[in-house]
């Protein structure tokens, strides 16, 4: 029996860390354009809105496959799905050295995204592998896996000066070949569908695993991940532009600064599972939200000259973020958003355990949405107003409308349970004279001590 325990342990271990593993080698995949886009850029001479619009190319092939890929995992189990999927975006990254010209970038650009799709299998998974009240810290460790984006922003740079860009797209797809036979050999398919196939059972239909779908809370998930792991993604693609552009850093320098806003985004996701199996999901959703609304406001802010009218004459200054406050300011961002990737997958399991990958792959597929949406309207805005900062304007405009969106449900929610919230609460008098009222329109005769019967209703 304890030789018994042993095993499931260490096939459960096994699954989480090779699993995150594996989605930490997809992510640095999913996430090349960060680096090899930049050289793209100039080789082509893309303007913002185009490079946008290549860099956010394989983030809506990894979003809109997620959905279908956690089904699959359901159905079919998550070790077959994700060796398969890594040995085909593996396929597409390497092919990715015969593109020619924009379009052909942007049609290898779609089969390199697949990478992206394993997250909603990874999801799936490993929350077979445990209990609910340990779902929140292993997804959290799982989605850890986020910090391939900083592996790619910390080593592509260097291969791409040293090799140039298409060696970098070779390495990356050898890289992932390589993962995904160890995770192959080295995990076991999950204990469901273990004993469905020995019971014989089929796996459910495709209209049962959708069902969940028509609720709006799911949709209201999907808006929170909008943010926190689809801005997260947008700015990891978008933030070594960002640093050439207002800061005139080279691509090395500007990967390296850019990865001091991955790590934090992908490690403390582990905290953020942590904290939700402790403290509730719904406390951590509420800290992520008010710290990026913080975080954004601050770095929305233009650089500015001012002029003022002293009594000695106009007083000059400038009002702005050097790369040292920015680099701070966007560090506590990505530990804010990390907080929130973690919350938010751990409703999933809770409310749809039967259901994970079609809920997490619908909430997965509008979160990338959000890394392919968000640098094509980065680089809009910029050649529109010609701001830099409109990009963190954007993104406070929806954490703010995110985060007022989450409170009212909750409000709604503890009136439903608990109607007595619904009445007012500015004068207490008004409550005594209220309940009073109701005494007395029931016939009761235990009045409030010094209190008159309101016009209209006789006094006993």
């Amino acid at each position: 029996m304890r030789g018994r325990t042993i095993a499931a342990s260490t096939d459960q271990s096994r699954a989480l860390w090779l699993s995150t593993s594996a989605f930490t080698t997809c992510f640095a995949v999913w996430t090349i354009f960060s680096i090899i886009g930049v050289q793209i850029k100039k080789d082509l001479a893309l303007s913002d809105a185009q490079f946008g619009l290549l860099i956010g190319t394989p983030i809506l092939t990894g979003s809109l496959i997620r959905l279908i890929l956690g089904i699959w995992a359901d159905q079919y189990g998550g070790r077959l799905v994700a060796v398969t999927t890594m040995l085909l975006a593996a396929l597409a990254t390497y092919l990715l050295t015969y593109a020619y010209d924009y379009r052909t970038f942007l049609l290898a650009a779609l089969g390199v995204g697949l990478a992206g799709g394993v997250f909603s299998v990874g999801v799936t998974y490993v929350s077979k592998w445990f209990p609910k009240e340990k779902q929140g810290t292993a997804l959290g460790i799982f989605g850890a896996g986020n910090v391939g984006a900083a592996v790619t922003k910390f080593l592509a740079p260097l291969v791409m000066v040293a090799f140039g860009w298409k060696v970098v797209a070779q390495i990356w797809a050898m890289g992932l070949v390589v993962m995904a036979l160890i995770f192959y050999f080295g995990t076991k398919d999950d204990r469901d569908l273990a004993e469905r196939r020995r019971s014989g059972v089929k796996p459910e239909p495709l209209s049962a695993m959708l069902a969940p779908l028509a609720n709006l809370q799911v949709w209201r998930f999907a808006l929170y991940y909008f943010f926190v792991f689809g801005g997260f993604v947008a700015l990891a693609l978008w933030l070594p532009r960002y640093y050439t552009g207002v800061y005139g850093l080279d691509i090395v320098t500007a990967g390296w600064l850019a990865a001091a806003y991955s790590i934090p985004g992908s490690l403390f996701r582990i905290l953020g599972g942590s904290l939700s199996d402790r403290h509730g999901a719904r406390k951590v959703m509420y800290w992520t939200f008010l710290g990026s609304c913080a975080c954004t406001f601050l770095l929305a802010y233009p650089a500015t000259h001012y002029v003022v009218s002293g009594i000695r004459g106009p007083i000059t200054f400038d009002l702005a973020l050097g790369p040292v406050a920015f680099t701070v300011l966007t560090f506590g961002l990505g530990f804010f958003m990390s907080l929130g990737k973690a919350a938010v997958f751990k409703h999933i399991p809770v409310y749809y355990p039967d259901r994970v990958g079609a809920v997490g792959g619908v909430v997965g597929l509008i979160g990338g949405l959000g890394g392919f949406v968000l640098p094509i309207a980065f680089g809009f805005l910029n050649d529109l107003i010609g701001i830099w900062t409109s990009c963190f304007m954007l993104l406070f405009v929806i954490v703010a409308v995110s985060s007022l969106w989450m409170h009212a449900a909750v409000r709604a929610l503890e009136k439903r349970a608990h109607p007595e919230l619904r009445l007012p609460k500015d004068l207490p008098e008004l409550e005594t004279l209220r309940a009073e009222v109701e005494r007395l329109r029931a016939g009761r005769t235990d009045t409030v001590v010094g209190l008159r019967p309101p016009v209209g209703v006789p006094a006993e």
